[in-house]
């Protein structure tokens, strides 16, 4: 898995490539729990990642939890694959999916 955020006047966008399950997840939670401090307005770009494990699906809860505190959060570029996880999980429901 790769990731990259930028950020910009409260906004950040953090795109995620590859793989996002348990060997992986710790590495973006730990990211993710370090650089929403100043954010208002968060985006996660899924159009790269192929895989979403429970691991990866409780960082996004994590980040989705502070953001109803500080702001907003949007999950886009979802493949059908990715979006049937979200699905059958009840995360569709959670998260706001562009």
């Amino acid at each position: 898995m790769k990731y990259a955020i930028s950020k910009q006047d409260g906004k950040a966008v953090i795109r995620i490539k590859g793989w996002l399950d348990s060997q992986t997840a710790p590495e973006l939670d730990k990211f993710v729990r370090s650089s929403l401090t100043d954010v208002t307005d968060l985006v996660f770009d899924l159009s790269e990642l192929k895989y979403i494990s429970s691991a990866g699906l409780r960082v996004l809860l994590y980040a989705s939890k502070v953001m109803l505190k500080q702001g907003s959060m949007k999950v886009t570029g979802c493949s059908d694959e990715i979006l049937e996880i979200f699905e059958i999980t009840g995360f569709s429901e959670i998260l706001t999916i562009e």
